[in-house]
């Protein structure tokens, strides 16, 4: 399958950055957003300025207002927030073409369901091939053309090869995985487990405390991925590992941004104050605790998290019973 155009639904700064992936890969490229002055923004001065300020789109790129233009569209990326997808494909569902591949590019578990982002997809779009990017990313980097890896998770490998290729631009090397499961996971926990790094950034709680939260981090990731079917393996790789180190790396990350607010004594209204774009993190936690309760697998620093942004506990109590759990094996 050779893809000549690609439809990117959503204009927050992911989605306009892979709006330039894709013409970088060669594809003419519409970027649907629902701001119209985001559109008029992207047409008059080629700039999402509200989303993305000081990047040049590419010439390829051009934006619309209505999803009705990505109708022909051969290659279509999700990029809305992720507890905004399903009423996003509900409202593309009349636009889509079968045999036109869905690549989702949100990280989350949606709220009340507790349904992966390919869960909501299957149930809107139940005939379209589903395919989930994702990996360690700052938009405004990849929109530069500095250099990225991510993974490509598609379980028809055929069609994960031709997308590969497809979404392949200098710069930006896509790797194939074919667990959907796991490359979902570590995009929706890092986010949570960013907060957390960002909590302990703002209390200069020191480098050991970060490195400890990242690696346990990990590991509830991978029992949750494990939990729901995916693999260790992925969960390994860029899509959770590597993700999950970037984004409880750099105040650049959102949610480890929120966190760094929280941290330094902020309430979550302060935190969020004059803020345009979503924190992930913040939306996806009960949900995610929820999943978690829900299999009965431990997430001790998720938890926190959640009950942290519900102001259920103070970041200090939330340290201190992280601290103060029953000492256990580090591989139990």
């Amino acid at each position: 399958m050779k893809f000549q155009t690609a439809g990117v639904i959503g204009a927050g700064a992911w989605g306009t950055a892979l709006a330039q992936v894709c013409a970088r890969a060669g594809l003419r490229t519409i970027l649907q957003a629902r701001e119209p002055e985001v559109v008029e923004s992207i047409a008059a001065r080629r700039e999402n300025e509200a989303f993305l300020p000081g990047v040049r789109l590419e010439p390829g790129v051009s934006a619309t207002g209505d999803l009705a233009d990505l109708a022909g569209c051969e290659l279509i990326l999700a990029v809305p927030p992720a507890q905004h997808m399903r009423a996003t494909l509900e409202a593309f569902r009349p636009h889509w073409r079968s045999g036109v591949p869905v690549v989702l590019c949100s990280k989350g578990v949606e709220r009340g369901s507790l349904a992966l982002m390919t869960d909501v997809a299957q149930q809107v779009l139940p005939a379209a091939p589903i395919a989930v990017l994702s990996g360690p990313s700052f938009a405004a980097e990849v929109a530069r053309g500095l250099p990225t890896a991510v993974t490509l998770a598609c379980a028809d490998t055929a069609l994960g090869e031709d997308l590969m290729q497809a979404l392949s631009a200098p710069h930006f090397r896509p790797y194939l995985a074919d667990d959907l499961i796991g490359a979902e996971v570590g995009g929706a926990v890092k986010n949570v487990l960013a907060i957390a790094c960002g909590v302990s950034e703002g209390m200069k709680l020191g480098r050991s405390a970060h490195a400890a939260l990242i690696t346990r981090g990990f590991v509830e990731m991978t029992r949750l991925g494990v939990a729901l079917g995916g693999q260790a393996e992925t969960v390994a790789g860029l899509c959770g590992l590597g993700d999950l180190v970037l984004t409880c790396s750099s105040p650049q990350s959102r949610n480890m941004s929120l966190g760094l607010a929280l941290g330094e004594g902020q309430t979550l209204q302060q935190a969020l104050a004059g803020k345009r774009s979503v924190a992930e993190g913040m939306e996806s936690a009960p949900a995610v605790r929820a999943l978690a309760d829900a299999l009965g697998v431990d997430m001790p620093i998720c938890c926190a998290v959640d009950r942290l942004l519900r102001a259920e506990i103070t970041a200090l109590q939330a340290i201190d019973q992280l601290l103060s759990r029953p000492l256990k094996a580090e591989n139990a």
